[in-house]
């Protein structure tokens, strides 16, 4: 089935949708040359239509590629074009029978649509009830008299219910038809107008019975069908509009002679001086200029804490400023800032063709020569086998409503899109809906050492050992510091005496320590050979930093990795899981099996270059392995590409985040569990999906071709089939991510510290 026909490029209008310099301007650069331009396409209805518009896109010579989702109704190209401007996007598309603008008219649009599809089920409603009442009385034994009668009355009822509510079936079926091929809407319409058509000719025609309530009891269940469908679908990918919701819609800017004035968010430029008021969003990524405030990231970290802004410190799109005004100096445009760039992953993870959506999208393409084919032989065969025309007419219309594969397109989209919101709302963003059908096979999981199993800081590890009054006095010392050492120190005890303690002459050496003074002594907190230059020997020991009084050592500070947050506890889940756990590591084989013994991990492999990781992960695939790969760095990259599927935390690098397929947005590693879960789920539902909608058909099907449903049955039974897929899909969203009895029992003992 499709919905439009084979464009000739040479016939396409140039003045149909956004402007070429329009789209050029509201496109991302992605570099050599290539670039995205992202459209709303409202029309599309079915997996047919998608198919459509990636074909007609793709036969432009300057696209690489096309992608369209149904379920956001959003077309993704990428295109490249010598002569630097943009392709007739929006002329392509009006040519094969849809409208196309960009996705910040989505929300006046979609209000429109609901307006006008509440409306419509009014009418529709308004008559149908109506008419059943008249009917009531017709089937209860009216005379011939009040039966022609109540008849006429229904016929003028049911008139605007299929000229007004019947309207979005027929102007869709229209532009499919104008283009010679089929949509889902064609025999929908087709249904409808036959049903009062026949009706309508029952009723001049004097004969006993009609069925006007058909036809306006089709168009209002179809209407309820498709009205609540419209509020799952915004309700599906609320995710990504409740984060560009976040964003202000314009901004201070601040002018060289210190006036300031009120700009759109798109008139945004890097290098522009903005001033943020307390208790608003920083509008786009920036730098601290003037001004110290502290700042609420818990939307992107999950963290509750207010993290520090202070000057030459960078801030992000969509913090929220708690304090103090902050003066900003501008260094992304709205479109690449952190929040646009997460928006633009979510709605992007339906994009990918996995297998359950390439077998959806095969399924619905066969459906118009097959149901116009199993109609018109209901028809012919009716029609002989009986000689009653009126008959076998009614049979046909059946079979072409109750055969539509609204079910089957929706199977596998609302399940995705579903399932990548709920990972948004745990801090993982999910970058392709593919990545879920591959999380779901999963049974290896190999993690990278440095950064993704531990963090960037380091951890004191021998703060026990160190007498409390000399611990008490470094961390009073380094909370002068931000040296990550320094922090390490000042965490571990408490640095709030610091009081206690009347530091003279405190300093910081840079890529030395902290010097200070205590009445007549010199304290000395960093470098052995700094600190205490008296007792450096060259030895190569861990006891690099000292607190030294007057050149001699008080004490030695030995440091060590800290696990990332959860780290031990997602090992111990996943292993309950029955899932293989890997550690790969560039580091020493004792520092490597250091960190494996308090994460819990068995199988570690040190000293690894990156080519090695990538061929420690083939090495697994090649035993017939399925393995998720976790890392966060350049070095990690290929191996992150190599695997089946890869996840990276946020804090990784950017070349590490690009070759991943889901982003850890919080510092906890209980994001793997996560996604594993959440994604066994998702196909797990899709299986369901997939055989509601079959069994629907092999039931359904039968009873149409044996003349057991009227039009009326059929829609009922088409509309419901429909909102059970997508109610089943909703369900991904209900109930809490619980360990399995397997790992309950992996997680029976007292975990470890981490």
């Amino acid at each position: 089935m499709s919905c439009c026909a084979p464009v000739d490029l040479s016939s396409v209008p140039t003045a149909t949708g956004p402007a070429a310099e329009e789209l050029a301007l509201s496109s991302r650069d992605l570099g050599n040359g290539l670039r995205q331009t992202i459209l709303a396409v409202p029309d599309m209805r079915c997996g047919a239509c998608l198919s459509t518009l990636e074909n007609v896109l793709r036969d432009l010579p300057e696209v690489e590629m096309a992608r369209a989702n149904l379920t956001t109704k959003r077309v993704t190209v990428n295109w490249r074009a010598a002569t630097g401007e943009a392709p007739n996007l929006a002329g392509i598309i009006a040519s094969a029978g849809y409208t196309a603008h960009l996705p910040g008219e989505d929300l006046d649009r979609e209000d429109r649509m609901m307006s006008f599809l509440l409306r419509a089920l009014a009418v529709a409603g308004f008559c149908s009830m109506n008419i059943m009442g008249l009917s009531v009385s017709v089937w209860a034994g009216a005379d011939p008299d009040t039966r022609a009668a109540f008849h006429l009355l229904s016929a003028v009822l049911a008139l605007p219910a299929v000229l007004y509510s019947g309207s979005i079936y027929y102007t869709s079926a229209w532009k499919a038809l104008s283009h010679g091929k089929v949509n889902m809407d064609v025999p929908v319409s087709i249904g409808v107008l036959l049903s009062f058509g026949l009706s309508l000719y029952d009723t001049l025609a004097g004969a006993p019975h009609a069925y006007f309530e058909a036809s306006t009891s089709l168009l209002f269940v179809l209407l309820v069908g498709r009205t609540l469908e419209h509020l799952m679908r915004r309700r599906a990918r609320s995710a990504s509009a409740a984060l560009v919701g976040l964003m202000p819609s314009g901004a201070m800017v601040v002018a060289p002679d210190g006036s300031t004035d009120y700009l759109p968010l798109t008139m945004i430029a890097p290098g522009m001086r903005l001033r943020v008021a307390a208790g608003d969003r920083i509008p786009v990524d920036a730098i601290v200029r003037s001004g110290s405030s502290s700042l609420d990231r818990s939307f992107i970290t999950g963290e509750s804490r207010s993290q520090p802004a202070d000057e030459g410190g960078k801030v992000h799109a969509g913090d929220l400023n708690l304090a103090n005004p902050l003066t900003i100096e501008a260094t992304a445009t709205p479109d690449t800032s952190t929040v646009a760039e997460l928006a633009r992953l979510l709605e992007g993870v339906e994009n990918g063709r996995d297998t359950y959506r390439s077998v959806a999208d095969r399924a619905a393409q066969l459906y118009a020569p097959v149901v116009h084919s199993l109609s018109a032989c209901a028809l012919l065969f009716w029609w002989f086998q009986t000689g009653d025309f009126h008959l076998a007419l009614t049979i046909s219309i059946s079979v072409l409503i109750i055969t539509c594969p609204c079910a089957l397109g929706l199977a596998v989209p609302m399940v995705q899109v579903v399932a990548a919101r709920r990972l948004f709302e745990q801090g993982i963003v999910v970058k392709e809906g593919s990545a879920l059908e591959r999380l779901a096979r999963i049974d290896t999981v190999v993690f990278d050492k440095t950064g993704t199993l531990t963090t960037s800081e380091p951890k004191l590890l021998n703060g026990e050992a160190i007498s409390s009054q000399d611990m008490a006095l470094a961390a009073a010392m380094a909370s002068h510091s931000r040296h990550p050492l320094a922090k390490a120190i000042a965490a571990f005890a408490n640095p709030s005496n610091s009081k206690a303690f009347p530091f003279t002459e405190v300093r910081e050496h840079a890529g030395s320590g902290i010097e200070a003074r205590l009445g007549d002594d010199r304290y000395a907190l960093g470098r052995r050979g700094w600190a205490t230059p008296a007792t450096a020997d060259g030895e190569a020991d861990d006891a690099r930093t000292v607190l030294g009084r007057n050149g001699k050592i008080v004490a030695a500070f030995v440091f060590g990795e800290r696990l990332r947050a959860g780290a031990a506890r997602t090992v111990r889940r996943l292993k309950g899981r029955g899932l293989g756990v890997h550690m790969l590591t560039g580091d020493t084989s004792v520092s490597a099996k250091a960190v494996a013994i308090r994460a819990g991990i068995d199988v570690v492999a040190a000293g690894v270059q990156p080519q090695d990781k990538v061929a420690y992960v083939r090495s697994l695939q090649s035993a017939g392995k399925t393995v998720l790969m976790v890392g966060d760095g350049i070095n990690d990259a290929a191996a992150l590409a190599a695997a089946h599927a890869s996840i990276a935390p946020a804090s990784g690098s950017d070349i590490g985040r690009s070759s991943a397929d889901v982003i850890m947005m919080r510092d906890s590693l209980e994001a793997v569990v996560q996604s594993l879960s959440v994604s066994k789920s998702a196909a797990r539902l899709i299986r369901q999906n997939f055989a509601l909608a079959v069994a629907y058909n092999v039931v359904s099907i039968p009873i149409a071709l044996t003349g057991h449903a009227t039009p009326l049955i059929a829609a009922i039974a088409m509309s419901a089939s429909s909102l059970t897929v997508v109610v089943n899909a909703l369900r991904l969203g209900v109930g809490e991510d619980r360990p399995s009895a397997r790992e309950r029992t992996g997680l029976a003992a007292m975990e470890p510290a981490e």
